[in-house]
């Protein structure tokens, strides 16, 4: 897929959440764009970007009671643990330190010379 985003990049939007974070803004911004549907400046001045923020934000989204209540794989996993913090670098805290070394040295590997990156420790 991040190949075909710099192949294509009128027809496949990639984004890391690491930078959609960093400006929430920008970002939403530019999916109403590559949707073909950019925002008004009279929508932009009336809070619209700021309210599509709000609504979809990681902690309304949580706070959903599909995602609180409901199952996934045949009721084997509850929707609840999908949703931990939304908190850059915090699958740390769920990763053994032999456990972060394999995936680093995997990351690494697996995206040597194709452009694309990501932090894999905090």
């Amino acid at each position: 897929m991040w190949k075909e985003s710099i192949a294509t990049p009128n027809k496949v939007l990639f984004l890391k959440y690491e930078e959609l974070e960093e400006d929430v803004k920008f970002y939403v911004k530019r999916v109403a764009e590559f949707l073909d549907c950019p925002f008004m400046e009279e929508e932009e001045d009336n809070g619209v970007i700021e309210s599509i923020i709000k609504l979809c934000s990681f902690q309304k989204m949580k706070d959903l009671e599909v995602n609180k209540s409901e199952t996934i794989d045949r009721n084997i996993i509850e929707k609840k643990y999908l949703f931990r913090k939304g908190e850059i670098g915090d699958w740390i805290n769920y990763f053994s330190p032999a456990m972060i070394e394999k995936l680093s040295k995997t990351i690494e590997e697996k995206l040597s010379g194709s452009g694309l990156s990501f932090k894999t420790c905090s």
